[in-house]
């Protein structure tokens, strides 16, 4: 399984917006084959290391993960949430079953 974590930080001009980006990860749930789980949220601590949304998914395996960077469902996550943020890191690794 492959475990991928990203962290967004989101330019001020669409923080209020963060719920709408939430519930845009979570339209990904049951059309993208092999994401097993996802989680998404805003950050609720607002400390000086934290980002302003987090991303975690868990996929069957490495060729699910790879599919699902170009899946359509996934794409127009992406284009929205590209245009609202400023940065973010990823974190992407195998978890044993």
């Amino acid at each position: 399984m492959i475990r991928h974590i990203v962290l967004f930080t989101i330019k001020d001009e669409f923080k209020q917006d963060i719920p709408q980006l939430v519930e845009g990860f979570y339209g990904m749930v049951g059309k993208v084959d092999g994401l097993m789980a996802l989680e998404a949220g805003g950050d609720i601590l607002g400390s000086e290391r934290s980002y302003d949304l987090g991303l975690v998914t868990l996929f069957r395996d490495r060729a699910s993960f790879d599919a699902y960077q170009t899946h359509p469902a996934h794409m127009l996550v992406k284009k929205r949430i590209h245009e609202a943020r400023s940065g973010s890191v990823a974190c992407d690794f195998e978890v044993k079953e």
